[in-house]
């Protein structure tokens, strides 16, 4: 038997994943389910589990800065979460397993058989990847993008920039010192370069960095206000997402 153990805020997302292991995957025996990455900590400790899944999106503390708090991993991780932007590109940057919920019971099963087919060295190196690149991705200060203009290239700190708006075929790239630059790059081009959190693609037209959001202003999709004031639409589909997301960053 595999021991594991669940760490989800979700009580429903954690009731339903031990349902589909006692179905589907027989051979892991979950010993607890933990409802915070504190209390995640602390059964880590006492139970030495095998395996956990872990939710990567919780209040407080997200599944990633509770992986840095650790000395010692010595168990298999399976990721779960919700969004599939910015987090899924970590974990597959490490080429971990991860299931996006609400969890297919086959993509279950496909990553507990991964878990008994792989190593310790294998995990302990996927692993040590992913944290090293999350740590990288979350200290935006010392990172620039070289921006294509019609002259040349604009070497511009990520942290620098507030939101970009789409204009075409090109988009302008919106800073904090009030200067926009215009390149020649479509918006999608822009936010395939600024795949790391906390950029996010609000509305067709519009890539915000959520670090300058100070204000969500309710409506059919609503409004993002930026500590500039200016105000920036939220798409329909994007609200929910986006929601859950200024929420975490609240938390």
């Amino acid at each position: 038997m595999i021991r594991a153990i669940i760490i989800d805020d979700e009580k429903h997302c954690s009731d339903n994943l031990q349902w589909q292991l006692r179905q589907y995957c027989p051979e892991v025996e979950v010993t607890c389910a933990c409802k915070s990455p504190e209390q995640g900590l602390t059964e880590i400790g006492k139970q030495q589990p095998q395996l956990v899944f872990l939710d990567v999106e919780m209040p407080g503390m997200s599944g990633f800065e509770m992986l840095d708090q650790l000395t010692d991993i010595n168990f298999d991780i399976i990721f779960t979460t919700a969004f599939n932007q910015y987090a899924i590109r970590a974990i597959k940057f490490g080429a971990l397993d991860y299931l996006v919920k609400p969890v297919d019971k086959d993509e279950l099963r496909t990553a507990v058989n991964k878990v008994v087919k792989r190593t310790n060295s294998e995990s302990l190196k996927q692993l040590t990847a992913l944290l090293t690149h999350i740590r990288k991705s979350n200290d935006l200060s010392f990172q620039k993008i070289a921006l294509p203009t019609l002259h040349g290239y604009e070497l511009v700190p990520l942290n620098n920039i507030m939101y970009c708006e789409s204009k075409s075929n090109y988009t302008n790239i919106h800073l904090n010192s009030g200067q926009p630059i215009l390149v020649s790059r479509t918006l999608k081009d822009i936010e395939e370069l600024l795949n790391t959190h906390p950029f996010f693609r609000i509305h067709n037209s519009f890539l915000v960095n959520l670090q300058y959001a100070i204000r969500y202003i309710k409506g059919e999709g609503g409004s993002l206000v930026l500590n500039n004031n200016i105000t920036i639409p939220v798409s329909r589909n994007k609200k929910e997402e986006l929601l859950k997301l200024i929420t975490h960053l609240s938390a």
